[in-house]
């Protein structure tokens, strides 16, 4: 049987633990907010660039919908 001290120990690591993993998740949010950030600016650039018509900017949305799709299946 743990006493109250290592119970407090323990209680801290698990904490500890916990905060480290919300510090990471909160990153890795960050990290993919940034990649989406720049993947709408290179499609705004290219809409713009090449002087899309509302279609063809909508076209090429959903070739980049498309590209998250696959990529999510990947992953999982």
């Amino acid at each position: 049987m743990l006493n109250n001290s290592s119970q407090l120990k323990h209680t801290a690591s698990y904490i500890d633990l916990d905060m480290m993993l919300n510090d990471a998740r909160k990153e890795e949010r960050r990290d993919r907010a940034d990649l989406m950030v720049n993947r709408l600016n290179m499609l705004a650039a290219k809409i713009r660039h090449d002087e899309l018509s509302p279609v063809e900017a909508a076209e090429l949305l959903h070739q980049e919908i498309e590209k998250i799709q696959t990529q999510i299946a990947e992953a999982h």
